[in-house]
This record gives C-alpha cells, sequence and structure tokens, in this order.
C-alpha cells in the first residue's frame, strides 16, 4: 500500500536546511532511483513543510530514519500513513 510521510512544522532556518539539503538530496535520489518514491517536494508556500510519497510503508520508513531533515530534527512533526490510493 502507497504511503505518505508528511514534514511538517520546519523549526530550523533555511539557511540550516540548505547545509543539510546535499545529504538529504543523496538519500532521495537513492530512493528514486530505486523506484521507490513517487513524488517528493516542500509545498509552494515557505514554512508549510513537505511531503512524500512511496510505493510502501517499508521504503518510507527506511526513507525517514535515513533522511538527515528527519534525524536531525530540522522538522518537529513527521508523519507516516498508509494511503489507500483509488488510482492503483
Amino acid at each position: 500500500m502507497k504511503t505518505v510521510v508528511l514534514y511538517e512544522n520546519p523549526s530550523s532556518s533555511i539557511e540550516k536546511f540548505m547545509e543539510v539539503f546535499p545529504r538529504h538530496q543523496a538519500v532521495e535520489d537513492e530512493f528514486v532511483q530505486a523506484g521507490k518514491v513517487l513524488g517528493i517536494g516542500a509545498f509552494k508556500i515557505p514554512g508549510d513543510g513537505a511531503m512524500a510519497i512511496f510505493i510502501d510503508k517499508e521504503s518510507a520508513d527506511d526513507f525517514v530514519r535515513r533522511d538527515p531533515f528527519a534525524a536531525e530534527g530540522l522538522y518537529t512533526k513527521v508523519t507516516i500513513k498508509e494511503w489507500d490510493d483509488e488510482i492503483k
């Protein structure tokens, strides 16, 4: 079942995000190339957080464990939800 990760309440400055971004991007690239992530990115309005859609919960859990944005607390809330996508 597809799984959505919501990153909410950014607690760090844009400078801190940009410092960590290359390490985040390396993890993201790995998951995209492996076909485990279907969509990922920040919401349009700065400060609104970000979202990613994964092929399954195992991939989402693994990504969050390895993502420095989550591991280093750049967001105060990370939510993982299995999603019953009606478009299979």
